[in-house]
């Protein structure tokens, strides 16, 4: 993300560039309607991981404590990439799928909404 600084004198060294992770990016991940989750978490992670991945073993140990996540059937998951929809291939890796540094994906479960459907 790009600053635009309004006056003449701004600078600083961003803390956050891709550089800065040894080899890994940011990528924020939000599950849709499960606001125990209150935004979406922020991991780092190589950008060649598998999106396969994800589902098999990163979402769900970022997610132990709620009882829906062992409910979470990841063939009607719906996937959103900054905001747009999409269809990820879980054979192709995070970057090849789109998700570069610090990217924003969510994932709605249809039929599963949060402690006793509280969205909580």
């Amino acid at each position: 993300m790009s600053v635009v600084a309004l006056k003449p004198g701004y600078s600083g060294d961003m803390k956050d560039r891709v550089e800065n992770f040894h080899g890994k990016q940011l990528l924020y991940i939000g599950w849709e309607d499960h606001l125990m989750y209150c935004a979406p978490l922020c991991i780092p992670i190589e950008a060649s991981t598998p999106f396969g991945a994800l589902t098999a073993a990163v979402i769900p140990s970022l997610y132990p404590a709620h009882p829906d996540t062992a409910k979470i059937n990841w063939n009607e998951v719906e996937w959103f990439r900054s905001g747009e929809r999409f269809t990820p291939d879980p054979e192709l890796s995070l970057a090849t799928n789109g998700l570069g540094h610090k990217a924003v994906l969510r994932f709605r479960t249809p039929g599963l909404t949060g402690i006793k459907g509280s969205c909580t």
